[in-house]
């Protein structure tokens, strides 16, 4: 009898510890664009004792989406998906952090879709930066909800002479990822399936500590400072989350996205002047 696979997308620090949580007992298909980072971490996780296929992927090109959604179905059942990988304010462009953050996100979406198992489930990480953005008009997000995959990038606020802040960028991007999610979660329903996303805060992964030495470093401390739980959170804290998300306690939960982040939006928003 074939394996449940599990498919991590993004070998950093969060896809690592959701991998090590929900991976045990099932066929791990690692997946990221850095191919010697891609090889180091598949050879770490099987010395541990898991079984780990690993494949190069480029999440902004649809066919190498296709690709690794074809490849996972070759596996056996995809029961578990987990797509990580993304692109911070400090590590690229804005057109970049829209290919990757934003139309990445809807091409998995889309491709996992056709081979998700019945029963199974997919999260994608978003962020609080999507909680945080200023308001978008209801015309845009239902853009950015609903547009097909190849059309996205062509909307006309996401065009470079309207959008080069790359910070801008990422919060729109993850925006869109929760509002993708919400639109995806029929046709994985179709499939008997469920997806939702989650939207870690300021989190100790590499990613995160090069944000924290960048120049939004100090008002993500400030944020941290002014969170309920004051702390930076921790990979684990969100493979915790995603297996929930992935798991069967999870059952009538889909379409929606969950908001890791300590407590710093909250404080935000008690602070908001009422009106």
């Amino acid at each position: 009898m074939d394996r449940d696979v599990t498919v991590i997308i993004g070998i950093g620090g969060m896809g690592q510890a959701i991998a090590r949580r929900t991976g045990s007992g099932r066929k791990l298909l690692l997946a990221d664009f850095n191919e010697d980072a891609l090889h180091e971490v598949a050879g770490r996780l099987r010395d541990e004792g898991h079984d780990v296929a690993a494949r190069t992927v480029d999440v902004a090109d649809h066919d190498s989406v296709r690709g690794l959604a074809d490849a996972a179905a070759e596996l056996g059942p995809v029961t578990r998906v987990a797509h990580t990988a993304g692109l911070s304010p400090t590590q690229a462009s804005a057109d970049r952090i829209l290919r990757v953050d934003l139309l990445g996100v809807a091409l998995v979406l889309e491709e996992f879709a056709r081979v998700v198992a019945r029963g199974g489930a997919g999260v994608v990480i978003a962020s609080m930066a999507g909680h945080m953005a200023a308001g978008l008009p209801a015309e845009h997000e239902a853009a950015l909800a609903r547009t097909a995959t190849d059309e996205l990038l062509k909307l006309p606020f996401l065009a470079p002479a309207v959008l080069s802040d790359p910070g801008a960028a990422y919060a729109l991007a993850k925006r869109a990822n929760a509002l993708r999610v919400q639109a995806a979660a029929g046709a994985w329903g179709e499939r008997g399936a469920r997806v939702n996303s989650i939207s870690p805060g300021v989190i100790a992964t590499p990613m995160g500590h090069q944000e924290l030495d960048g120049e939004s470093g100090q008002s993500m401390r400030m944020l941290v400072d002014m969170s309920a739980t004051r702390r930076l959170g921790t990979p684990d804290d969100i493979a915790g989350a995603a297996a929930f998300l992935l798991g069967p306690d999870s059952a009538f939960v889909t379409g929606t996205d969950l908001l890791v982040d300590g407590g710093a939006v909250a404080a935000v928003r008690a602070l908001a002047p009422a009106g």
